[in-house]
């Protein structure tokens, strides 16, 4: 059995970090008025993570990190900024390596979920992983994602690989390299997470395949148990991601089935763990969390939306018989709904997050979450994030 029960948890806090900090400097355009020039920034950045997960053998402990871990990094990149601007998005991709299950052809690889930032569909990818033995090729699995992904070609942009297991960096006929000098000519940082000895990781090559790359390498204590604190506020939360649910207007081919995985989502997240829910619920009052392909909420968002185009078949039933400018009003209805709900959570979840700091043991988020902070920092530091908390 391999010992890998909890890295995701320091996985998804080295993401937390990395995602509130990466960021293209600002380009500039040129406005005459009044013969008179102004300089405006082009918000258009987006960093890309890509996450190789080992779910060979007993690996249910790193799976649900996984599932709980995503909405500690949503909620952190809600803060980032690209310098003094615009807040750039994020983009999550999904890689599983070492399954027994999977095509050996393939190396035992497969691409989960291409770079996304759906947050619904990402959770329900990390739902869908279960484990099985295998072989565990860490360099052919790094360079299938730099060849699938599209990285984009733009140096000033963040994009990061964590990949994570506990087996010698060297498995396999692909030599790691190799791969990470691939990664590092499309200036893509490496991050290795390894579960075991440190030395150990060392002489298996985990901290190499990390350092030629300039990425960081971690080693961790399997059995570290991270401790999830109730606070007074997290029922109330619960309950106003109920009503804010019911905000959701969902049209055309994707609407049923879209609006059914949020429900989906919610659920998988509240067997889990309350702080779980609670957790989602925050990303889903944040920026980051729009669904405009199949809510007419966030798609009238777009100034380039026309409702009246839309199909009266792709509408609700209860829109069906209304007018364009009835629909509008009833979507202006839920918008102004849906951003009250939203602020609520947003104060009650900074309540919160002052009683989990006040309340919260020293240490209780693992022994080495500091130390990745402080060496995602330095990774991002020419990027110019900033982040508001």
């Amino acid at each position: 059995m391999k010992k890998v029960n909890a890295i995701l948890s320091l996985l998804f806090a080295a993401l937390i970090c990395s995602t509130t900090f990466g960021c293209e400097p600002k380009k500039k355009t040129k406005t005459i008025y009044a013969q008179a020039l102004t300089e405006k920034p082009i918000a258009n950045n987006t960093v890309k993570i890509a996450l190789l997960l080992d779910t060979s053998n007993s690996m249910d402990g790193l799976i649900n990190q996984a599932k709980a871990q995503l909405w500690d990094i949503v909620n952190k990149f809600t803060h980032a900024k690209c310098g003094n601007e615009a807040k750039p998005n994020l983009q999550i991709a999904l890689y599983q390596y070492g399954n027994d299950a999977l095509s050996s052809k393939e190396g035992y690889i497969q691409q989960v979920l291409n770079f996304s930032g759906d947050l619904d569909e990402i959770s329900e990818k990390l739902f869908s992983l279960t484990t099985n033995g295998g072989e565990e090729y860490c360099g052919e699995v790094i360079q299938t994602s730099l060849k699938q992904l599209e990285w984009g070609n733009n140096q000033d942009n963040l994009k990061l690989i964590f990949i994570a297991g506990n087996e010698p960096f060297t498995q396999g006929k692909l030599n790691y390299e190799d791969a990470v000098t691939n990664a590092k000519e499309k200036d893509v940082i490496v991050n290795t997470i390894f579960c075991g000895n440190y030395e150990q990781g060392i002489n298996s090559k985990w901290k190499k395949g990390a350092t030629l790359t300039g990425g960081e390498y971690i080693a961790i204590n399997h059995n570290k148990k991270i401790v999830h604190i109730d606070t007074p506020y997290d029922e109330v939360i619960i309950k106003l991601n109920s009503k804010l649910n019911t905000t959701y207007i969902s049209y055309g081919s994707l609407g049923a089935s879209k609006h059914k995985m949020q429900s989906t989502q919610d659920s998988n997240a509240m067997e889990m763990e309350e702080a779980v829910a609670v957790k989602r619920a925050v990303s889903k009052s944040s920026r980051l969390y729009k669904n405009k392909n199949w809510d007419l909420v966030d798609a009238a968002d777009d100034a380039s939306f026309d409702v009246s185009k839309v199909k009266k078949e792709e509408l609700p039933k209860e829109l069906k018989e209304k007018s364009s400018a009835e629909i509008k009003s009833y979507i202006k209805e839920k918008k102004t709904e849906r951003v009250k709900i939203q602020n609520e959570i947003q104060e009650l979840n900074k309540k919160r997050n002052a009683y989990i700091a006040k309340n919260q043991k020293e240490n209780a988020k693992g022994e080495l979450e500091n130390a990745m902070l402080r060496a995602i920092k330095k990774q991002a530091a020419a990027k110019n994030y900033k982040w508001e908390e």
